[in-house]
Formats: structure tokens, C-alpha cells, sequence
């Protein structure tokens, strides 16, 4: 352990709540065959691990963020991934780019929960991405590992906010039927961003699928749609 990861984590451990180090367990679906099984929590809030990412995020290296990736405690390896989304976005070329790009695909077996998937994703690799071959999304996608799934659905939010949807609908139509309801949400809430921006082509998706997709990602889709038109779809006849 270096000197600075060791300050790192002492300085988390210094801001811990324990009210939400009981919290968090139940929050984050950590119990015996839950989703975060295992999971372990100091207490810390997110606005606190910026805090901490935005410190050293300049100087730390990649071997210190391996580290804090790999430890047990959740809120550590969410400080590690704001350092890494806060690096990115500082870096100017495509090759430095590309290195972090490569060491964030190598660490996803600790991108660990749907906070870690959501707050780093879309930044880096759907930036990355934007304008190259997306191929690692599907294989993603097939990869049968549930945070690795989420990865490809939620990174094309960064392509969804810039008018790009046709690996959005295709990553969403090949994970629609997914037997986890996060799955089921991150569908769901991409279709919603689609919609955000052309609402016709979500509309377009929700008429082929409506009747038959999960009502978890139906509802999320939705969420928006005025009051009639969401009951239409809801009860599956839509005029």
C-alpha cells in the first residue's frame, strides 16, 4: 500500500456516518444472494469521495487506483472511479485517452454495483466510443456477467445525448428480455433518453415491444408520457 492510497482511505474513514454504513448494506442489496453480496460500507457519501477524488486525481497512478479498486470497501472503489472519470475528462489526446480506456475495460470485475457502472461508463468509454467501432458493447452485452451488461446499456447514454441511437436501440433490443430487473431499469431509463431527445423513435421502439417487454423497463421508459398515453401502453392497448 503506498503512502498516498493510505491517506486516501484514512481520509474516508475519517468521514464516515455510521448511520450510513447501516444504511448502505440494505441500500445496495449487499445480503446473502443479493446482487452486492458481500459488500462491505464505511459510511461515506458521494459529495465526500469527490471531495477526495478531486484531490489527487492528478497525481495518483494507475498502479494506486488498481489498488483502490481492489478493496473491500465500497466507497473506496467509488473514490477510485471518479478519479478515473475526473482524469479522463482532463486528457487531451487519443492515445492518453486510449491507455485509460484500456485500464478501465482491465478493472471492470471491481465496477462492481450500479453506482460504479453509472457514474463511470457513459464518461469514458461512451465518450471513447462516440465515433469508433462498437463492437466490445455487444460482446459486452453477451458477456452473461450482470455489471458488464449494464456497462454496454449505460455507456450509450453519451451517444443517446448526442443524437445516436442506433446502438442504443440495438443494445437495448438485444437485453430487453434480461431476467434482472437492473437490466430491465437501465433499458428502461436509456429508451426514456431517447425519447428525451426524438420521441418518435422511442415511440417507434415501445410499438414493436410494448405488449411483451418487462414492466420494470416499460415503466421507466414511460415515466414522461402524459397520463393517457402511458395508461394505453401500460395496459397494452395502445390506439
Amino acid at each position: 500500500m503506498s503512502l498516498l492510497t493510505e491517506q486516501i482511505k484514512a481520509s474516508l474513514s475519517d468521514k464516515a456516518i455510521p448511520e450510513k454504513a447501516a444504511f448502505f448494506p440494505r441500500f445496495f442489496k449487499s445480503g446473502l444472494g443479493e446482487y452486492g453480496e458481500g459488500d462491505q460500507f464505511l459510511g461515506v457519501i458521494v459529495p465526500e469521495q469527490r471531495k477526495v477524488a478531486k484531490a489527487v486525481f492528478k497525481e495518483i497512478s494507475f498502479a494506486e487506483i488498481e489498488e483502490l479498486l481492489h478493496d473491500v470497501y465500497h466507497e473506496v472503489r467509488l473514490t477510485a472511479i471518479f478519479i478515473l472519470v475526473y482524469r479522463y475528462q482532463k486528457l487531451k489526446t487519443d492515445s492518453d485517452r486510449k491507455q485509460l480506456v484500456d485500464f478501465y475495460l482491465s478493472q471492470l470485475d471491481s465496477v462492481n454495483n450500479w453506482d460504479l457502472v453509472d457514474s463511470s461508463c457513459y464518461k469514458i468509454l461512451g465518450h471513447y466510443y462516440l465515433h469508433k467501432e462498437k463492437s466490445i458493447f455487444y460482446e459486452l452485452a453477451d458477456s452473461g456477467h450482470l455489471w458488464r451488461e449494464r456497462v454496454a446499456m449505460i455507456s450509450s447514454l453519451f451517444w443517446i445525448k448526442r443524437g445516436y441511437f442506433d446502438d442504443a436501440l440495438a443494445l437495448a433490443e438485444k437485453l430487453l428480455y434480461h431476467p434482472h430487473d437492473l437490466i430491465h431499469k437501465a433499458v428502461g431509463w436509456m429508451l426514456r433518453e431517447i425519447g428525451n431527445k426524438d420521441f418518435e423513435v422511442e415511440m417507434g421502439f415501445l410499438r414493436k415491444h410494448y405488449t411483451t417487454m418487462p414492466r420494470t423497463a416499460l415503466r421507466y421508459a414511460i415515466e414522461k408520457f402524459d397520463p393517457e398515453l402511458r395508461k394505453q401502453l401500460l395496459t397494452g392497448k395502445l390506439n
